[in-house]
């Protein structure tokens, strides 16, 4: 009894745990809508990156600014700072199927014909009507079918303004774009960060989801529906850790 109370309570303190570090927050918002996340590049501790001071130098007698990378202005997005749009269009479909079928018998007979002479000892032995021909028989029989589909379906068309957050050796851009759109008491998060070439963005400094490589892209939502759409910390950690 006292070794089902302890694990009880080693389940419910574990329970407690995983949701403490949600909790406050939670309770904090009850009432009221999700605050939104503060300005800059995502993390606790990242601030928005800042692009690098340039003084301003003309030559004289000439129309070219220091600096500038093209006589006329190139809008795209070259530097740590700059801001590029980027097009999300995804459009992703799977269908799996699976079929499996799996049987199997078998069977097993022993006899005693002869042992040195004491065969006939083995009803005297074993019951009466023992034969020696046919002392065992053994038989089984074995199936198994198993089905399995697929079928997925993913359509998410989004458009997000990313800020370059650092740019690589070889000129590669890393990007960084966050929005979050509150309506009424839900909060909807999206998320997206990569690396960009530069000869990939287009002339209206746009560039598209595909063209992003190490892409990650996230479109979730905080808020009451989300919390009703969730199962609760104690179902989930059961079906963690119930075997059955």
């Amino acid at each position: 009894m006292f070794a089902a109370t302890t694990r009880l309570a080693t389940i419910a303190l574990l329970a407690v745990t995983l949701a403490g570090c949600n909790t406050a927050d939670r309770i904090s918002n009850i009432g009221k809508a999700p605050d939104f996340a503060p300005l800059g590049t995502p993390g606790p501790t990242v601030a928005m990156p800042m692009p690098q001071a340039e003084q301003v130098v003309y030559q004289p007698n000439s129309l070219w600014r220091s600096g500038s990378r093209a006589f006329f202005r190139d809008q795209r997005a070259a530097r740590v700072g700059d801001i590029l749009t980027v097009l999300i269009n995804i459009t992703d479909s799977a269908k799996v199927n699976n079929s499996t079928k799996r049987s199997r018998s078998n069977a097993e007979n022993a006899a005693l014909s002869n042992l040195f002479g004491y065969e006939s000892y083995l009803d005297k032995v074993f019951p009466d009507a023992v034969d020696n021909q046919n002392l065992a028989k053994l038989g089984s029989n074995s199936s198994s079918a198993g089905a399995g589909t697929v079928d997925r379906r993913e359509q998410v068309e989004l458009t997000i303004a990313a800020v370059v957050s650092d740019v690589l050796p070889n000129g590669n851009m890393v990007i960084t774009g966050r929005q979050q759109v509150r309506v009424n008491y839900e909060v909807r998060d999206l998320l997206v960060t990569g690396i960009v070439r530069p000869e990939d963005i287009s002339n209206t400094n746009t560039i598209q989801h595909s063209q992003i490589a190490e892409a990650r892209i996230s479109y979730g939502g905080e808020g009451q529906i989300t919390e009703v759409q969730q199962p609760r910390y104690g179902q989930q950690l059961l079906d963690i850790v119930m075997p059955f």
